[in-house]
């Protein structure tokens, strides 16, 4: 029996660890990303939906959902839609104006037919999520996450955590990671020692428990970008991540990996 699917049409929806206004939120969906309707509460209030690029799980508000056809769900798996690369744009969709955020994914590709009422009108900057980029681009699309508050389960320019914005920026270069942490610290390959790091690297930071609670993204000169209070750059050596202001280590280093190619 297939499940119900669906697609976000809002600018964002929260995420949520429990069916609930007052739970944490985990997680959020950007306007275009689809997932598979899991289950719903006796109420129909709430349906705990798996979003399908990183197959993260959680509740939503049944009044943000919307439903979208089997053929359609299997349409978008097959395309390469743009996704938009400004921090906040206005798309007009079925007659109306929606503020997106940066990371949306968008139906607009080449060679495709869509139902009338999924054609949008989109002036942004954009590009197709297959295409690969490189380090420079990488660094563009992260400094435009600088300043951003942190907020847990955040994936936007308006409040992000550190593995959102890990995930975000490589998911716009083109290589889609998973959401938390722990998850990303298993993908691409190991670098050994801190002397061998180049820029674009994910830097992994541990407790004294040796727990993963931290992640970066190297850049040049040696900094890192990452989300801690806020989305900002810090000094990075191979002991961890300095405050300079505050002249102390706030992070340190556990490891690293390579994603780009």
């Amino acid at each position: 029996m297939d499940l119900e699917k669906g697609i976000c049409r809002l600018s964002i929806i929260p995420v949520r660890a429990k069916a609930g206004d007052q739970s944490e939120m985990v997680t959020q969906l950007l306007f275009g990303e689809h997932y598979t309707v899991l289950e719903a509460t006796k109420d129909n209030k709430w349906i705990r939906i798996e979003n399908y690029f990183d197959g993260y799980k959680g509740w939503i508000d049944i009044r943000q959902h919307n439903p979208i056809s089997e053929e359609y769900f299997s349409q978008i798996n097959h395309s390469d839609y743009k996704v938009c690369t400004d921090i906040s744009a206005s798309i007009l969709y079925q007659k109306h104006h929606i503020q997106i955020l940066m990371g949306s994914i968008l139906p607009i590709a080449t060679n495709e037919l869509f139902k009338m009422e999924e054609q949008m009108a989109f002036n942004g900057e954009a590009k197709s999520l297959s295409q690969r980029r490189d380090f420079e681009y990488l660094k563009t699309i992260a400094l435009k996450y600088l300043n951003a508050p942190y907020q847990w389960g955040g994936k936007s320019p308006f409040g992000i955590d550190c593995s959102g914005l890990i995930q975000q920026a490589y998911r716009i270069c083109g290589y889609p990671l998973k959401r938390d942490v722990v998850d990303q610290a298993l993908q691409g390959s190991a670098v050994d020692g801190f002397e061998n790091a180049v820029p674009g690297d994910l830097a992994f930071f541990k407790n004294d428990e040796d727990k993963m609670l931290h992640a970066g993204i190297i850049l040049d000169g040696g900094t890192i970008i990452h989300a801690s209070g806020r989305v900002r750059i810090d000094r990075l050596d191979e002991e961890g991540i300095v405050d300079e202001d505050r002249k102390l280590y706030t992070h340190y280093l556990g490891f690293i990996r390579r994603i780009l190619v």
